[in-house]
């Protein structure tokens, strides 16, 4: 194993993925979109719940008030790009979980 990089264990929990999925959908579906960074954190939330890195559990330190400003301008870049930019936010959001995942 090269060093620094730890055993990552994910335990596959089908239940609840199925309804933290469904309320972000639904939130975000609701708000129109708005919601979206809730329906994000819920979903980076349930990730870290189940995963472990070097047997230690993962922790989200992340909220959707956060996040929520970074995605109004990611979408106003969006919509002034007439859409380019939406090829960028997709790895955006993903930084921005990944950067709030920690071990606990």
């Amino acid at each position: 194993m090269a060093q620094g990089i730890g055993r990552f264990e994910f335990k596959e929990d089908v239940a609840g993925f199925a309804v933290n999925a469904i309320a972000a959908y639904l939130i975000t579906a609701v708000t129109l979109g708005l919601g979206a960074p809730i329906g994000i954190v819920l979903l980076a939330q349930w990730f870290a719940k189940n995963a472990t890195l070097d047997g230690l559990p993962l922790e989200f330190t992340g909220n959707a008030g956060d996040l929520f400003g970074k995605w109004i301008g990611w979408w106003l870049l969006t919509i002034i790009t007439l859409g380019i930019y939406a090829f960028w936010m997709y790895p955006k959001v993903i930084k921005w979980v990944v950067q709030n995942m920690a071990t606990a």
